[in-house]
């Protein structure tokens, strides 16, 4: 067969049947001319336009609804960023696809930088949206969220001592504790001066009292306890550690970073300034960490937890480092052992036979070795 006879096969294979007209047409038809119009002819067709129609109305509502609802909640925080940072945005949100959008503020006492980071339901994609209700209805523990992080990066001196302590949301405390490498230093109780869906996780019962305790007109116990404010909140911790654990051995000094983190789940964007309040009490409740009195016991049993998980991560990061060098060198003897063999088989019967035989002579001295030591 040439090749233009098996190319003329291949054309014709691909080649789609002609459409042939029934010759007996009971449904509605549209005549122009010569031209005849019947939709029932087109019933599939039909139904996959209107599919794909549908996902493309999905697509633009999601996006809309999600940058609504990101714009709106920046929109009514801006005047409080603006009376706080010298740079409160950095030209309005940045977009990364339709449910993730983000925020830079700069210039302010006690606060390096802040990020505020939506997180929002992918309501443009059809398939992800309907995965999510799936696993919902799976997983009793899985409760997807619009989530918005605002996450403190502090100066130093604004935290004086090291420790970490966060307000939880009960709902959201198995999640919590699975992300956040640095809750783990914390026990988790409970607190009176708190609503009964909140719950304190702290290195010492000391922490909590100082942090809790009202400074001038600030009342951090107050605003978390704010019905308008409640159903928003899922957390607010303070940490000197980093959210992720290290998998390098212990930070230098000059990488350690001290945040403060407050996350929320997302208003409707009718309802976006029902977090007003707590975002306004934020800022005074940083500049009140400074001022945090701890005991000195607890200060000496804080530094002591630290040089011990030092300590740990150090010795993990040199295991882990004399592991990928026992794992090189093993992978170089195999490799010189895989190349020998190549080398032998390429030579004849006698050669192979004769290293073989030096081999085996090789063992024996070996093992006869081992067993003088032994004796």
């Amino acid at each position: 067969m040439s090749g233009l006879e098996f190319l003329n096969k291949v054309l014709i294979g691909l080649t789609p049947p002609p459409h042939i007209n029934p010759t007996e047409y009971d449904g509605w038809q549209y005549k122009w001319k010569f031209f005849v119009f019947r939709p029932a002819l087109l019933r599939n067709e039909f139904c996959l336009l209107l599919g794909l129609f549908f996902y493309i109305a999905v697509v633009f509502y999601g996006k809309s609804s999600n940058s609504q609802k990101a714009n709106k909640w920046l929109d009514a925080h801006l005047p409080i960023l603006e009376q706080q940072f010298s740079r409160p945005t950095n030209g309005g949100l940045t977009q990364d696809g339709y449910s993730d959008f983000f925020n830079f503020s700069t210039g302010r006492r006690n606060v390096a930088s802040l990020h505020t980071v939506f997180t929002l339901r992918p309501r443009h994609d059809f398939f992800q949206w309907g995965f999510q209700i799936l696993r919902t209805l799976i997983d009793l523990q899985y409760r997807p969220k619009d989530d918005i992080q605002l996450d403190f990066k502090l100066l130093p001196g604004a935290l004086v001592s090291d420790f970490v302590w966060a307000v939880v949301a009960k709902d959201e405390l198995l999640a919590i504790k699975s992300d956040r490498w640095d809750l783990t230093f914390t026990k988790t109780a409970e607190n009176p001066a708190l609503p009964p869906s909140l719950s304190v996780m702290s290195e010492f019962a000391d922490v909590t009292e100082s942090i809790l305790k009202p400074v001038g007109n600030l009342s951090i116990t107050k605003i978390l306890s704010d019905p308008v404010v409640l159903p928003y909140f899922r957390s607010l911790s303070v940490t000197d550690q980093p959210r992720e654990r290290p998998s390098i051995g212990p930070l230098p000094p000059s990488e350690r970073e001290k945040h403060v983190i407050l996350s929320l789940a997302a208003p409707p964007a009718s309802h976006a300034a029902d977090t007003f309040a707590l975002i306004s009490g934020i800022f005074p409740f940083i500049d009140s960490l400074s001022k945090v009195n701890l005991r000195p016991e607890t200060k000496v049993k804080l530094k002591k937890a630290r040089e011990d998980v030092d300590k740990d991560l150090k010795e993990d990061a040199e295991k882990e480092k004399n592991e990928e060098i026992s794992q090189v060198a093993e992978d170089k003897k195999t490799a010189k052992r895989k190349a020998e063999e190549e080398r032998i088989s390429r030579l004849s019967a006698a050669e192979q036979k004769k290293i073989l035989e030096r081999d085996r002579k090789r063992s024996i001295r070996k093992s006869q070795g081992k067993t003088s030591v032994r004796k």
